[in-house]
């Protein structure tokens, strides 16, 4: 029987007479959901699909690891970037890993509810299944100050939850409904997803819990890092290819702007490139 190379040979020969190593395909997801602007791009459907596109796209990828690190935000956002990642899924036939950071609350939770199996730090935040509607009332400011608040409009509700107006309760009673749908939403795409959820608990209050709380609670599947999950998948040889963002960071955005004939002539592809050697930076793989 012939005995197989030790692996520091293997390393010696050629690139085409080795075994491939499995490949893990890693796009990383942080920040608040829908908070889109100059300042800090934020995550939604537009900045986060050209990665993922890629992820699932890679040849031969065993896997797509998702590095969520996020507090939540808009559901709807969410909502796109939950059924974009499980559409390339079943599409490719790749199995899907998320890997919670400091939080995958709200709608970071929602996202990592589109893998297959999430993997959290012991002391991650997860959770916090629920709607939230926050704001201020002015009307008794300017009403100190001599202002006078003036609304015209065609539909009863189209001025609703006027910040200066007192507050009407026929308007917290239709946001309450609203509300109510948007939750009914996620609780079903949670109980479709975690069909392990422990019963004996109300898990869709909005609270938030640590890692070791939510492997008891049924929320996430096993505790760990991206690194040491994945080399005990898929052997130690691993291939974890960073899929750099595609949002604009600060240096494409620093090339992009420079003057005529400096570096913003250089090619797309290069400053990619660039981007994704400073992501693996960032990394710290």
């Amino acid at each position: 029987m012939p005995l197989a190379a030790p692996t520091w040979m293997r390393s010696l020969l050629p690139r085409r007479f080795r075994k491939a190593a499995p490949r893990v395909a890693v796009v990383r997801l942080s920040g608040a959901i829908g908070a889109v602007s100059p300042i800090r791009p934020g995550l939604s459907i537009a900045t986060v699909a050209p990665s993922l596109e890629r992820a699932f796209a890679g040849p031969d990828v065993a896997a797509v690891a998702l590095i969520i690190n996020s507090p939540g935000g808009s559901p709807v956002q969410s909502h796109l970037i939950f059924r974009r990642i499980r559409a390339l899924a079943a599409e490719k036939k790749v199995k899907v890993f998320a890997f919670v950071e400091d939080a995958a609350a709200s709608g970071g939770y929602m996202i990592a509810c589109a893998a297959d199996e999430i993997v959290a730090d012991p002391a991650s935040l997860v959770g916090s299944i629920g709607v939230v509607s926050a704001g201020f009332g002015f009307d008794r400011l300017i009403e100190r100050i001599g202002i006078e608040r003036r609304v015209h409009t065609q539909g009863e509700a189209k001025a609703m939850l006027d910040p200066f107006r007192p507050e009407n309760p026929q308007d917290i009673a239709r946001l309450k409904e609203i509300q109510a749908d948007v939750q009914a939403l996620f609780t079903g795409l949670v109980r479709e997803r975690r069909p392990t959820l422990t019963a004996d608990r109300d898990l869709f209050t909005g609270a938030v819990w640590t890692g070791r709380q939510a492997l008891d609670l049924g929320l996430v599947d096993a505790l760990g890092d991206l690194r040491g999950t994945l080399r005990e998948r898929y052997g130690e040889d691993v291939e974890l290819r960073l899929i750099a963002e595609t949002r604009g960071s600060w240096l494409a955005r620093l090339l992009r702007r420079a003057g005529p004939g400096q570096t913003a002539e250089l090619p797309d592809a290069l400053i990619a490139a660039v981007e994704e050697r400073a992501a693996w930076a960032r990394f710290g793989l």
